[in-house]
């Protein structure tokens, strides 16, 4: 064979060689399936087992919590109330009639309690001190669900992979937000708390929270409690699945519960 011939024959594989890598490089994920975060348990408390948790909060060092009242479960009922992590007491301080209303998310912001209710497309503003109800409010999604709050404007979700920011004088939206990981609709947005810049969201039948960029929507990261949430069914049959996740900006404190469980932990969220 000539050395010329060769040099044509080597050329010709290495073009081809660069050329078959280049399909692989493109399959690459722009959205990468968000990392599971590790988590230390630091303490735990005593929780009611009567409460149906829709709404967890923290609000001058005081757990805030909305329960919802489902017929399957007739001793629950639709309240908000204080949180005595001592005693597992919740100082009950608004109660909506349940066989009108079935109780959701709460936020506080401004020194007002917003509150959502499942069904009925209708909110009540609450006094964040008094609890006197100063009105009500209507929104379009279909159902209410989850509240939280960015210090400017409400953040609502309604079971789909949209989240609502509202404005919290007018009530109405100023910008949804579609929820992805890895390029898929993520569902079932439930209860939220909004920590450090970031939305988490408890995902409805799972005991999951995902943390999501409110920039985009993206998830960046996800927590699973199932063994915590096992751990409640063995303590408690009617024990459901995993809903609150409430943050203390002023302690760092991060409290986590369920639906109907026996306790509230408290956790501390490992970054990657």
């Amino acid at each position: 064979m000539k050395k010329g011939s060769l040099i044509i024959i080597l050329v010709l594989i290495g073009l081809f060689g660069c050329h078959d890598k280049t399909p692989h490089q493109a399959t690459e994920p722009v959205n990468p399936k968000a990392p599971t975060l590790t988590y230390y348990l630091k303490d735990s408390f005593p929780h009611d087992t009567s409460l149906f948790t829709e709404g967890f909060l923290v609000h001058n060092g005081i757990i805030f919590e909305s329960t919802g009242s489902p017929e399957e479960f007739s001793a629950t009922r639709s309240v908000i109330g204080l949180q005595d992590l001592k005693t597992g007491n919740l100082a009950i301080k608004i109660e909506l009639d349940k066989n009108k209303y079935f109780g959701e998310g709460i936020a506080i912001l401004k020194n007002k309690l917003y509150q959502l209710t499942y069904k009925n497309q209708q909110g009540f503003i609450y006094d964040a001190n008094t609890f006197k109800k100063l009105r009500d409010f209507h929104y379009s999604n279909l159902e209410g669900w989850g509240l939280t709050t960015d210090g400017k404007e409400l953040i609502m979700s309604d079971g789909t992979d949209l989240l609502t920011f509202l404005n919290p004088e007018t009530l109405r939206p100023v910008k949804i937000l579609k929820v992805t990981e890895n390029g898929a609709p993520v569902i079932n947005l439930n209860e939220m708390e909004f920590i450090k810049g970031y939305i988490y969201a408890n995902i409805w039948t799972t005991n999951f929270i995902m943390k999501i960029d409110p920039s985009n929507g993206i998830v960046v990261g996800k927590l699973d409690f199932n063994r915590l949430a096992a751990q409640q069914k063995s303590e408690n049959i009617n024990a459901q699945e995993m809903n609150g996740i409430a943050y203390d900006s002023a302690a760092n404190k991060v409290y986590v519960t369920g639906k109907l469980w026996s306790k509230i932990y408290q956790v501390q969220i490992n970054q990657p």
